[in-house]
């Protein structure tokens, strides 16, 4: 079992505060991302969890035991590091096995350990090679081979794929993800690249400022945002947002009349809104469409579009100035600086208030 339990946990440098209060929950098997800007505390709460870094206040736990000022190498953990840190006169072979050999570890138990995280990784042809002979996505996987046959209860990332060029890091993606699967091995996994933690995560949790901005499955944040920051931090490209203020509610929903011009009517289910409030509505990508006649019509002015073959991105301005990506079919594209009338389905629009904080999501409005 491996279930780690983090409470109030507190880090400071200088006086400045880093890390303000972060609770949350890690179960058995689970494969958690950590994700957010730089400087958000992402990699000092992983090398907190690690013991790399004491901490100022608050408590981990790793199956039931306090592990808070446990050291690194008493707390059955195991990281990845950004940079391979691999021994350069040792070969792949020696570089997986050092650590378990400096502990005395049996000969052939050993030998047996490093034969099969060879294996899972596809290493068994490089085992004779040094570093140097590699290459960036190689190396990679042998610095999670080293933490693979150490048998943790957690394996720690601190963005392992950044060093890796694109195709690189698509491909090792799929390997980590296929390698939590075979190893049922519970993983907490540090990333600035959104992209990774819908892909890879069981859980992501979006951190920002040092706090927990919100908990859940990829989807559930993707869908269901409980602020602004999230909304505009998940997804590719980013959810468009619009200003505007509460014109009409009643016990059939609201009106939203934006700054750019158009009156959307969402079908709120009661929720506590009065005319005149400032609201933020918001809209992914997906789902902006060139309007028809009787649809719901804002009119833009398109910037560039950017054709990636399957989709175009079709980055536009409204009139009041705020710029959304509209993402349509890939042989299709908007001409710079023509206009162009949008269709927002309310179906999928976001209402945030003026905190910031969500009023209803897409999924809650076509309820």
């Amino acid at each position: 079992m491996a279930n780690l339990s983090i409470r109030n946990l507190q880090k400071g440098f200088d006086g400045n505060s880093i890390l303000k209060g972060i609770d949350l929950d890690v179960r058995d098997r689970e494969f958690v991302v950590f994700v957010g800007p730089s400087g958000c505390g992402k990699s000092t709460l992983l090398r907190c969890i690690a013991g790399l870094e004491d901490v100022t206040g608050g408590t981990i736990e790793l199956d039931g035991r306090d592990i808070t000022e446990v050291s690194p190498a008493k707390r059955d953990l195991a990281m990845v590091f950004q940079t391979y840190a691999l021994y350069p006169h040792m070969t792949v072979r020696k570089n997986m096995s050092f650590a378990l050999d400096l502990a005395g570890g049996n000969k052939t138990e050993v030998e047996r350990k490093v034969a099969e995280a060879a294996r899972i990784l596809q290493l068994e042809p490089l085992l004779e090679r040094k570093p140097k002979q590699l290459s960036g996505g190689q190396r990679q996987r042998v610095a999670i081979g080293r933490a693979i046959v150490r048998n943790p209860k957690i394996f720690l990332f601190d963005e392992p794929l950044s060093n890796l060029d694109a195709a690189l890091r698509v491909q090792t993606r799929l390997e980590l993800s296929r390698l939590h699967k075979e190893l049922k091995a519970t993983m907490i996994y540090v990333t600035h690249d959104q992209v990774e933690a819908m892909t890879l995560a069981d859980k992501v949790v979006v951190l920002s400022a040092g706090k927990v901005e919100q908990v859940g499955t990829p989807l559930e944040l993707y869908h269901h945002p409980a602020n602004l920051f999230v909304a505009g931090f998940l997804g590719t490209p980013k959810m468009g947002f619009l200003k505007g203020t509460i014109s009409r509610v009643d016990s059939n929903g609201c009106d939203v009349t934006l700054d750019a011009g158009a009156i959307v009517s969402l079908p709120l289910n009661g929720a506590s809104l009065s005319v005149g409030n400032s609201v933020t509505l918001g809209i992914r990508p997906e789902h902006l469409n060139i309007a028809n006649t009787g649809d719901c019509q804002m009119q833009v002015i398109a910037d560039v579009s950017e054709r990636l073959g399957s989709d175009t991105f079709c980055h536009v301005r409204t009139q009041s100035g705020e710029a959304l990506t509209m993402r349509i079919r890939g042989d299709l594209a908007s001409k710079y600086g023509e206009t162009l009338n949008l269709h927002l389905d309310s179906a999928h629009c976001h209402l945030f208030d003026a905190q910031g904080l969500v009023i209803a999501n897409a999924l809650q409005v076509a309820a």
